[in-house]
This record gives structure tokens, sequence and C-alpha cells, in this order.
């Protein structure tokens, strides 16, 4: 059998609880574009069922990327990384400094996060944090894209 022969990742769609709790995170903490909205509510079964309505959602333009978040999860359910699915998101950035200014966002925001922390074996570092259904999700920056980089080496 052949490989089917992608060329990339068209985009990306995360299902979750509070459509404006999720879009003002995405917009206004982490800074995405909005790129398409559902004109129509997604309190309406039928918008929700409706793909040509982006299911009552919201698609962010970041960096040439499509993103998208689909609100039809129950308030009361919750991400886990530990069950078949989703493990976490990695944003791609362009240097450790990003990083290091993303965390400074972040406590600004109020939004626990982890560590700048390198990992020496994949060329990178990363900053980890969540969005407000405790989606994983990550920054990545290539080590040696900052002059003093703030990074705790990983353990």
């Amino acid at each position: 059998m052949t490989m089917i022969a992608t060329t990339g990742i068209h985009h990306v769609r995360l299902t979750v609880t509070n459509l404006a709790r999720s879009r003002a995170f995405y917009q206004d903490v982490l800074g995405f574009e909005i790129a398409a909205q559902s004109p129509g509510s997604p309190d309406d079964p039928q918008v929700r069922a409706d793909p040509a309505q982006l299911y009552g959602g919201v698609v962010f333009q970041t960096n040439g990327m499509l993103f998208g978040l689909r609100p039809v999860a129950s308030e009361a359910d919750r991400f886990d990384s530990e069950r078949v699915g989703l493990d976490h998101l990695s944003f791609a950035v362009s240097s450790v400094d990003e990083l290091a200014d993303t965390a400074a966002r972040l406590d600004a925001a109020g939004i626990e996060h982890g560590e700048v922390t390198a990992l020496d074996a994949f060329g990178i570092a990363i900053l980890s944090f969540s969005d407000p259904d405790g989606i994983h999700l990550e920054l990545t920056a290539p080590l040696g894209s900052s002059e003093t980089p703030p990074i705790s080496p990983a353990s």
C-alpha cells in the first residue's frame, strides 16, 4: 500500500465547552486573529451540527495555520490527556525570547504555566500551559534562538 501524499496539516479544531471564554483566551491572551466565525448561534442544534456554519464556532489564523474552536462539549466536560485522542498541541515560535515573553503574558493574565525548559536532545525549548478547558498547549522554539535564554534544563 502506498502512502497518502499529504502536504501538511490544513487545520486543527478543538472541541470546547464555552465559546466566549475560549475565544477570549485564544484571541486576547495568545493574540490569534479571527479568520472566520459562525453566523449562527452555538445554542442552535442545527448550527452545532453544520460544518458550513463552523458548528457555531470560530476559526483563527495563526502564522498561516487555521485553528478552530467547536463549542459542542458539555460545560461539565474536561480534557484528559491520558485518554485516547489529543495529548497536547504545540505551536512553533521563532525564538526562546518569545517563550519568555509569552510566560510574562500568561503571568499578567493569571494563567498558570510551566517553566521555559530546554530539551537539548531535540534542539528545542518549550513552554507548557493549558487553555480554559484544560487542553494542554505548548509553545516550542529552536534552541540557540536567543542571546540569553531564560531556560531551565529538562530533568
